[in-house]
């Protein structure tokens, strides 16, 4: 299954929009972004998990990342509520689940595969810092190494931000609005650039909160061989 696999290409998903589609486990519903491979992937997604409903206990051979939109999410590690991130690097492995139902945005098989590193943060009791080049942005880091920086920003209203990614970039508007060319994007619209883009966008009204994942597009390839390694074996 291929979703928005030409990582050369501009895409914009408003998720909001789209419908929900059931998964493998009963009461875990899913909204695509990009997806290259099937049950096993290397995918974005949005995901729901109704009250009491849970996966079966799995191993994340390519790795985990995600941040909780909505709700609390569960596993064996403990309870992470809205606004938690979480990198479950690769040959990590849990049981998720949600007492009362949660919705997380999450990527899968996006890691080198000796990333041993484990995060769990809550990105609200994380500082706020100025960013260095964008009058009425600020950052909230979450995570750095070498292939990719993740934070959100918060654009104050009508913030003019304008970013140059060598590596590509992702962006998810967790509140608010921003506009970038013809293009609105409201609560959980999803907008990916490619290598060597340029971001030229503005904020809303009542500005933004927006969840950004830079430099990581230049590994696509190397993901995607490590997954058809992986499928090759099983």
């Amino acid at each position: 299954m291929e979703i928005n696999a030409d990582f050369d290409k501009r895409v914009v998903v408003h998720s909001a929009s789209q419908e929900w589609l059931a998964s493998p486990m009963p009461g875990v519903d899913r909204r695509p972004l990009d997806r290259i491979g099937e049950e096993v992937a290397r995918a974005t997604t949005i995901v729901r998990y109704a009250p009491g409903s849970e996966f079966s206990p799995h191993v994340h051979t390519g790795g985990e990342e995600f941040l909780v939109l909505e709700g609390v999410f569960q596993d064996e590690h403990g309870d992470f509520p809205t606004g938690s991130y979480i990198r479950n690097p690769p040959q990590s492995k849990h049981k998720p689940g949600s007492e009362n139902g949660c919705v997380i945005f999450v990527k899968l098989w996006q890691f080198d595969l000796d990333d041993r590193v484990q995060v769990r943060a809550r990105s609200d009791y994380i500082p706020q810092v100025p960013h260095r080049d964008q009058p009425g942005v600020s950052v909230t880091p979450l995570f750095q190494d070498t292939r990719e920086t993740v934070t959100i920003q918060h654009w104050e209203e009508k913030a003019e931000v304008t970013q140059s990614f060598p590596g590509g970039v992702e962006l998810l508007v967790l509140d608010g609005s921003i506009r970038d060319g013809k293009d609105v994007l409201v609560k959980h619209s999803w907008l990916r650039l490619p290598a060597g883009a340029t971001l030229n966008a503005v904020a809303g009204d009542k500005g933004a909160r927006v969840w950004m994942k830079a430099g990581h597009l230049n590994y696509v390839q190397r993901d995607i061989n490590n997954l058809n390694s992986h499928a090759a074996k099983r």
